[in-house]
């Protein structure tokens, strides 16, 4: 089985190098530590399989297979778990979490095996069908300030927090009224930015200052807005927020 790896991290390449070399029927056929690199390898040496990283500068994960000719079974590896959600949108064999471990390569490697007569699906229109469906995260909310109903931009969205049974978006200097619940809105927004920090609170990554310790082996989130306020991280969260972000 000739495999190809591509990582933008050379730490991440070598170690999976190492597990892979401990399998006897498995050759590394060449590496990439970029889009370009990845898609002018594959051309060049038709692996039977990929492990591919999905967040890479440049061109990513999903950008190598769109443009790749050449169509070989794909394993992605990925320090977050939102990719891997996208992982079997797109129908990979399997994902693997960074850092990889000798067992789940173990897995990943036998599922590769029970299906490597099969044809590898068509890349190109699954990941046509993943982009149309990013494109439906709404970019603007609906919310409640006194009588009048505002437009919010996301992005401008710091928190979103339940407060006596109704739930409230939190900007940099103000706060509104939502007509959502907190499950309406894991549902509607891009998981990738938005996090479930809390049974009570979901959290914008992209305005999280930084993450500190708190009492009982608890975390904080410190924001960016004025007041740098601190948002509580549930532990199973800050479990999950830890594998996702490798701190």
């Amino acid at each position: 089985m000739r495999v190809v790896l591509v990582d933008d991290e050379k730490l991440a390449r070598d170690r999976l190098r190492r597990l892979l070399k401990k399998a006897e029927d498995v050759s590394i056929a060449g590496e990439a530590e970029d889009g370009e690199s990845a898609i002018a390898l594959v051309a060049r040496e038709k692996p039977d399989l990929m492990f591919l990283d999905v967040q890479m500068p440049g061109l990513d994960g999903f950008s190598v297979l769109d443009q790749s000719e050449h169509v070989p079974h794909v394993v992605f590896a990925t320090a977050h778990d939102a990719y891997a959600i996208k992982a079997f949108e797109v129908h990979a064999i399997d994902y693997l979490l960074k850092p990889i471990s000798q067992a789940r390569l173990g897995e990943a490697l036998r599922r590769v095996r029970e299906r490597l007569d099969e044809q590898p699906p068509d890349w190109h229109q699954l990941i046509a069908a993943v982009r149309e469906d990013a494109r439906r995260y709404p970019e603007r909310l609906p919310v409640h300030k006194g009588r009048q109903i505002l437009v919010l931009p996301v992005e401008d969205i710091y928190w979103f927090e339940v407060e006596f049974r109704l739930v409230y978006a939190h900007t940099e200097n103000d706060r509104f009224m939502t007509n959502f619940t907190l499950k309406d809105l894991e549902e509607r927004l891009d998981p990738e930015v938005f996090f479930r920090a809390h049974k009570s609170r979901i959290v914008n990554l992209r305005q999280v200052q930084a993450i500190v310790p708190w009492f009982g082996g608890r975390y904080k989130l410190v924001m960016r807005n004025p007041e740098r306020s601190e948002l509580e991280l549930s532990r199973a969260q800050a479990r999950v927020l830890r594998r996702r972000m490798q701190w």
